[in-house]
């Protein structure tokens, strides 16, 4: 049996930049694939944890650098929360759709089809996950305690509250009750906008945990399970 490990991948693109690419193949045919977008901190051990895991379940994994232009890859406990807001805010709707369609790209020059692709992102990921599945035709998406759904995300890039009733492909959304970004009502009203769209959606709000409720082993195991049986249900 082949191990599952983690390898960069570079991509040049059009705009003249590289995108580099975490990628993991599953140990057997892929069931599917799965594009997972990073957090806030960029490519953290979380990320490549989550990567390395979706392709232990048989799924050919590849996440996207989304900072790669500005040469960064993970923004460190160096780094200070300004520094973070910052380089957030210099994505845009341009930059977002050409990394993750690249991805989706990747995916299919290896036989993998839109309807077997999923989307998946933890925190800010997990908010872009939400708006790139209502601008392209993929399997499914899920958000895992997405934050700033009712702001803008950047430049052309729209508040997934106001993106949700465009969602194209069912949607999943975990999150945590006592989290102040989302707050639960934030929360209540992404789940009424996704339920506006014409494809499945279904929300959980984990009660006493805050966003980062992967620190909680029974409610990340929970979590782990929603998704797992998500992507199955839904990538054909």
């Amino acid at each position: 049996m082949r191990m599952t490990e983690l390898r960069t991948e570079t991509v040049p693109l059009d705009d003249g930049s590289k995108l580099r690419l975490t990628v993991a193949d599953p140990d057997r045919s892929a069931r599917g694939g799965i594009v997972v977008l990073h957090e806030s901190r960029g490519v953290t051990d979380g990320v490549r944890w989550l990567v390395h895991s979706l392709a232990q379940e048989g799924y050919q994994v590849v996440a996207p650098h989304l900072y790669h232009r500005d040469g960064a890859d993970e923004l460190d406990a160096g780094h200070s929360e300004e520094q973070v807001r910052d380089q957030v805010s210099r994505l845009t709707g341009d930059s977002v759709m050409a990394d993750t369609d690249t991805a989706f790209g990747w995916l299919a020059d290896r036989g993998i089809g839109a309807d077997q692709i999923g989307v998946i992102g933890f925190d800010l990921g997990g908010s872009v996950a939400l708006v790139v599945a209502t601008q392209r035709r993929l399997g499914a998406a899920v958000t895992v305690a997405g934050n700033h759904v009712a702001e803008p995300l950047g430049a052309d890039l729209p508040s997934p509250l106001g993106a949700a009733p465009e969602l194209t492909c069912p949607w999943l959304g975990l999150f945590g009750e006592r989290s102040t970004d989302p707050s639960v009502d934030d929360v209540e009203k992404l789940r009424a906008a996704a339920q506006d769209a014409r494809t499945a959606s279904h929300v959980v709000v984990y009660p006493e945990v805050d966003h980062r409720f992967d620190a909680h082993p029974d409610t990340s195991a929970d979590a782990w399970h929603r998704t797992l049986n998500w992507f199955d249900s839904h990538l054909r």
